[in-house]
């Protein structure tokens, strides 16, 4: 092999390195923005998270919505934002709710059951909350007094001050 194919052949191999090169650190840059929107889309889900799981607490300490309905709302938000939070022995309260009446209907299922069906179903419903209303209450006070704690742990930053501000703590 001559001199000057040795030459052409080393041109387009360095040719060739830099454009594969170039091409890798494009490849690196895009997962790079993958990763920074992932990691964006998962605080603002977990802040979203933790937001809902406020309002829900404050309104079943309000008695603004019904002790079963908040329990089953928080018990997925908790299981969401960290399912290890759902073997707590206070906000187990939420899990065990939902053992006792998963087998209930809700919605369409519900609205087929015959009145005496659905009659049954209110005052099972009902009996489990008043049975776990103490248990319900102290999960969702729970729930409050974690915010804070929550807050730095899955957010890395303080609590907004005033429930209010929430929307606006991205």
């Amino acid at each position: 092999m001559s001199l000057s194919t040795s030459i052409i052949l080393i041109v387009i191999a360095l040719i060739i390195i830099a454009g594969l090169t170039a091409y890798a650190l494009k490849l690196r840059r895009e997962v790079r923005k993958r990763e920074a929107l992932r990691a964006e889309e998962l605080t603002r889900a977990r802040a979203n998270c933790l937001e809902s799981l406020e309002a829900i607490a404050r309104a079943m300490q309000a008695g603004q919505v019904d002790l079963v309905e908040g329990g089953l709302r928080c018990k997925v938000l908790i299981e969401i934002l960290d399912a290890s939070l759902a073997e707590d022995d206070v906000l187990g309260a939420f899990g065990t709710l939902h053992g006792r009446v998963s087998h209930l209907h809700t919605h369409s299922a519900r609205k087929a059951l015959s009145p005496r069906e659905r009659l049954a179903e209110d005052k099972e419903r009902i009996a489990v909350e008043e049975e776990m209303a103490k248990p319900l209450q102290q999960a969702a006070q729970c729930v409050l007094e974690s915010m804070p704690v929550w807050y730095r742990e899955y957010l890395g930053r303080e609590r907004p001050v005033a429930p209010t501000d929430l929307g606006q703590a991205l």
